[in-house]
């Protein structure tokens, strides 16, 4: 009978990602049995005594799988799910997991839950919950199938803290009859905090009125330890790249704090920023839709705003 929970460790640049304790704290707290974890890739096996908090992780470990296609990760992780035997599988909301999920669960013959905010286990069985309508609502899924296959929307969930690594098991699985292989990759840079993993966001749309409306976005960002961001607007009038877009179609992100300026609050933006803890939306139109999702809304013009806030955030940074 399935029991437990396997989650889906991933690497960047040979280190493991944030989310990847976040999931292991998910699956803590969803079930008693035992929590595991996959870990898929070339050359991967030493970073498996970072995942704390677990009891085993298998490691699928083939030259063949140093970049990622999903017909060989698929094989990979539907071998390791057979073998744990989980009634949950947790991976990322990234561009692997978002991606590997759906076919992962075709495979196992179930069904799967994207981007979810929330978890709960009831009577043996997976409820998620999701944003939808631009996060103006809440969607509750609940699974009749085993095992039960989701992915976590990254700062949703606490990390676990502390615990052993898991006991490492090898899992061999032959994907020589992959049907892709990677052409080429293009590695989309950005300065400072990576987007998804800043605790502090702060974005600009088109009311910036041009590039140079980013300066003080910059500024106040790079004051606050976070990252910046764009409304798509925004990428497709080419004033900031196609990386910092947040949105239905661009980076979903979940910081502690947002803070957009001169941003309409469209559902297609929202949908990528609907998670964060806290919202502060900066805008000279009252009626903006942004300030219904707000917890705090400053009306005014940005070129007025934004200079004050930044001497104001100075301020308490020089006071201590």
């Amino acid at each position: 009978m399935p029991h437990g929970v396997l989650i889906l460790a991933e690497l960047m640049d040979g280190k493991l990602v944030p989310i990847t304790q976040e999931l292991v704290g998910a699956a803590q707290r969803l079930s008693a049995g035992p929590v595991s974890a996959m870990l898929i890739g070339s050359g991967v096996e030493a970073a498996a005594s970072g995942i704390t908090g677990v009891e085993t992780v298998y490691v699928v470990d083939d030259p063949a799988l140093a970049e990622y296609t999903n017909d060989a990760f698929t094989s990979a992780a539907e071998a390791v799910a057979r073998q744990a035997d989980p009634a949950v599988i947790l991976l990322g909301q990234t561009n692997i997991g978002r991606d590997l999920a759906p076919a992962l669960a075709y495979k196992l013959g179930t069904a799967v839950a994207m981007d979810t905010i929330g978890l709960e286990m009831t009577d043996g069985k997976l409820h998620t919950t999701r944003p939808a309508y631009g996060g103006n609502a809440r969607a509750v899924n609940s699974f009749t199938a085993s095992p039960a296959v989701a992915t976590v929307r990254p700062k949703s969930q606490d990390p676990a803290l502390g615990g052993s690594a898991g006991a490492v098991t090898k899992v061999a699985v032959d994907v020589s009859g992959s049907r892709t292989k990677l052409v080429e990759r293009k590695v989309a840079t950005a300065e400072g905090v990576r987007l998804e993993d800043a605790n502090v966001v702060v974005s600009g749309g088109r009311g910036v009125g041009g590039p140079e409306g980013f300066e003080t976005i910059e500024q106040l960002a790079h004051l606050l330890g976070g990252a910046v961001g764009a409304s798509r607007a925004v990428a497709d009038l080419g004033w900031r790249p196609v990386a910092e877009q947040v949105g239905l179609t661009g980076k979903v992100v979940s910081p502690d704090l947002y803070i957009a300026v001169a941003i309409s609050g469209a559902s297609q933006h929202m949908a990528g920023c609907a998670g964060s803890k806290n919202i502060i939306a900066i805008n000279k139109d009252a009626d903006a839709n942004i300030f219904k999702a707000a917890r705090f809304g400053i009306v005014g013009d940005y070129k007025a705003v934004m200079p004050a806030l930044i001497e104001a955030v100075k301020k308490v940074k020089a006071e201590g």
